[in-house]
């Protein structure tokens, strides 16, 4: 549960994509030395992400089909970093190994190397299918001369269990989809009334609400553009805010504060690490997926609009995978993906995870949103 805890504390902002096109490496460059000195990294740290950032980027526009950029902060309570993920559609690398030795640089880039960029992270991963395309992850917190360069010594900075990513529909800057993650702690109580606001409810699986779980959240506003971005953050601030921990306690809630928007379609997942489940409730077009190396169990979704019109809210149980993953998707995502047609996925992070699987089956006319849990149980 160490990663789960660590989770509690992590929240993501200030998200930005650069497309490919001429002015990525420039513009990319920019944006991350100005989040590194505005989150507080030094001077030496801030140009150290400028510089593995200028040197993903030039990659990405001279040696892939097309692709984009994204930057974020990540922050913990105690520290605050820069998130850097690539996606592109080809053509893919057939020896990751061999672009990350030292002396291996793309043509044209500043000369450091992938193998650098990954040093110079203080997390790293990279997942690459020949003829389809690239996805790589990088993480880079505050150092100290005393700090380890490696993740797993840094203080505070567990594995991370998970991570989404959300891309708006061609022609709008603001996105109707949404996720958001949060940590159920439990508590020692006992003898809780089974009255449903955390206890059992009849006709439906009981959650235990003394051992801790992952909650999880997505919300496809909607429609696309501002007014479905304003339904989807209301979604993440209700999901934030509630004291529930069933799914269908916080939908209701998510109902509620959803009232006098357009509406959406929202699901919400808890993962129960210590009883080896997953509860699940969902209304509208949210695609849930348990998935393992080459399996795929879809997650049953109600019709509806929460806050609108919503049925009679059910929740299900499942067994989680052994090795396995959630995946949670807005329709912005074809369903028409499979684990085994990206060999190895299941080795790689949430945030990698991710990425491919927006690579894979995203389309262009929608909102896209995507959340990835993935080793916390």
């Amino acid at each position: 549960m160490g990663a789960m805890n660590d989770l509690a504390l992590l929240s993501c902002d200030d998200i930005a994509w650069f497309r490919h096109d001429p002015a990525l490496p420039s513009a990319a460059r920019g944006a991350a030395a100005t989040l590194a000195r505005r989150i507080g990294l030094d001077s030496h740290r801030a140009s150290e992400v400028a510089l593995a950032v200028t040197e993903a980027a030039t990659n990405l526009h001279q040696h892939t089909t097309d692709g984009a950029l994204l930057l974020r902060v990540v922050r913990t309570a105690s520290a605050a970093g820069v998130e850097l993920l690539t996606v592109d559609t080809g053509p893919g690398m057939a020896d990751v190994a061999e672009a990350l030795m030292d002396g291996t640089s793309t043509a044209g880039t500043l000369g450091i190397g992938l193998g650098a960029v990954a040093r110079l992270a203080d997390r790293f991963d990279i997942h690459s299918l020949p003829g389809k395309g690239t996805v790589l992850a990088a993480q880079f917190w505050p150092r100290t001369p005393g700090n380890a360069r490696t993740p797993t010594q840094l203080p505070g900075l567990g594995a991370t269990v998970a991570s989404g990513v959300t891309r708006p529909i061609s022609g709008e800057t603001s996105c109707g989809d949404a996720w958001a993650v949060r940590v159920d702690p439990g508590t020692q109580q006992v003898g809780l009334p089974a009255d449903g606001r955390g206890g059992f409810t009849s006709g439906q699986p009981e959650s235990d609400p003394t051992a801790p779980a992952l909650l999880v959240m997505l919300c496809d506003g909607l429609g696309h553009g501002p007014l479905a971005a304003l339904a989807a953050d209301a979604a993440v601030k209700a999901f934030r805010q509630s004291r529930m921990r069933r799914p269908d306690d916080l939908l209701r809630d998510i109902h509620t504060a959803l009232r006098g928007t357009r509406g959406g379609a929202v699901a919400v997942a808890r993962v129960e690490p210590a009883a080896q489940r997953l509860l699940y409730c969902g209304i509208g077009n949210v695609s849930g997926f348990l998935i393992g190396p080459d399996s795929r169990s879809g997650l049953m979704s109600a019709p509806g609009i929460v806050g609108q019109q919503m049925r009679s809210l059910r929740t299900f149980e499942l067994p989680l995978p052994q090795g396995g993953a959630l995946v949670m998707h807005s329709d912005g995502l074809s369903e028409r993906w499979a684990p085994q047609d990206m060999p190895g996925l299941l080795r790689h992070t949430p945030a990698v995870i991710a990425g491919q699987l927006l690579r894979e089956a995203a389309v262009r006319r929608d909102d896209a949103g995507i959340v990835v849990i993935k080793g916390a149980w």
